[in-house]
């Protein structure tokens, strides 16, 4: 017989989130003191110490509270969409599913993405976070995100992805570079170059392994965690960039144009896909978004090429994006 409800655990989850008991209370709206009665009776049912208590400072998980938050959210969903399907008509699925996809990613494919999906399912509510590589598996993990569309690179075994789409690298010049005007380009001829390097995790360490795997070492000259600063740096002048991720104008925030270029050495395409925790049981509002990823991804963004919508998708005439791609 269980001697913990869900309640509890809510709480639990609360608090943790909140790193504050006080807080979780205003949150929950309920009491500062329910919410401690019901993290003492949690940790008297599991024999364990869930939070340290920081006087004045909120409080801490335990390594005991660190493994529960992680069941603690996958059970809360799940009770979340077992009601809610037995609300539901059956024809009609509703609920939320919290996404992650990785910053310099997100504003290529998530505002379209994001847009045709509410069109089709206006009742399942998706909150989206922009997060680096390191914190989307910490976020999978501890069960914070259910979902994040991410690059297949440095995946610990607890994580599963399916890959939706692998694209070209490509090389960034400013417009009146000495080699814009080829049609493609081998990293040895940037070897006297100045390399304006894209330092986000695990973007540096892969971008440099490929310049090692060809023998090469790059003259890092400027690095910035942020894709539209290194468009930035080289639309100034300041060197080139080795990139997959490629905004559709070859403009830079300061109005620079600069010239893309397809990489002529034989590196493997970078896979994107959506990544979950294999031990969390999916929603059906997760199975919904993950099918109409597949379905998306497979029609706008076939395997291989550039991981930017291609001119005929964009229509300025059309009132989006989306509206573009029906025409």
């Amino acid at each position: 017989m269980l001697h913990y409800s869900l309640r509890q655990l809510e709480y639990f989850v609360t608090t943790a989130e909140c790193s504050s008991v006080a807080n979780a209370a205003r949150m929950l709206s309920v009491s500062q003191p329910s919410v401690s009665k019901a993290i003492t009776n949690l940790e008297g049912q599991f024999s364990t110490q869930l939070f340290v208590r920081h006087h004045a400072k909120g409080v801490s998980l335990t390594r005991a509270g660190e493994r529960l938050l992680v069941d603690a959210r996958s059970l809360l969903r799940y009770a979340r969409d077992l009601q809610q399907s037995f609300i539901d008509s059956g024809e009609l699925v509703t609920g939320q599913v919290e996404v992650a996809c990785f910053l310099n990613v997100a504003p290529i494919f998530m505002p379209a993405l994001l847009a045709d999906f509410q069109k089709l399912y206006g009742n399942i509510s998706i909150r989206l976070h922009e997060e680096n590589q390191d914190k989307l598996i910490s976020g999978l993990i501890s069960g914070r995100y259910e979902m994040a569309l991410m690059f297949d690179l440095v995946l610990p075994a607890e994580i599963t992805i399916n890959k939706m789409a692998g694209f070209d690298h490509y090389i960034l010049l400013p417009e009146d570079h000495r080699l814009a005007s080829k049609k493609k380009i081998f990293l040895g001829d940037m070897k006297d170059d100045n390399l304006v390097l894209l330092d986000i995790p695990p973007s540096r360490e892969y971008f440099l392994g490929i310049f090692r795997s060809l023998g090469l070492e790059p003259r890092v000259s400027l690095s910035s965690p942020s894709l539209e600063m290194v468009r930035g740096m080289v639309g100034q002048g300041r060197g080139y960039s080795l990139l997959v991720t490629h905004p559709h104008l070859d403009y830079t925030y300061d109005g620079q144009k600069i010239v893309t270029l397809p990489l002529a050495d034989d590196i493997p395409r970078a896979e994107l896909g959506i990544a979950r925790h294999a031990q969390i049981r999916p929603t059906r509002a997760m199975k919904l978004f993950f099918d109409f990823c597949t379905d998306w991804f497979k029609k706008y963004y076939p395997r291989g090429g550039s991981c930017r919508a291609e001119p005929p998708l964009f229509n300025p005439s059309a009132g989006s994006l989306s509206e573009a791609r029906r025409d």
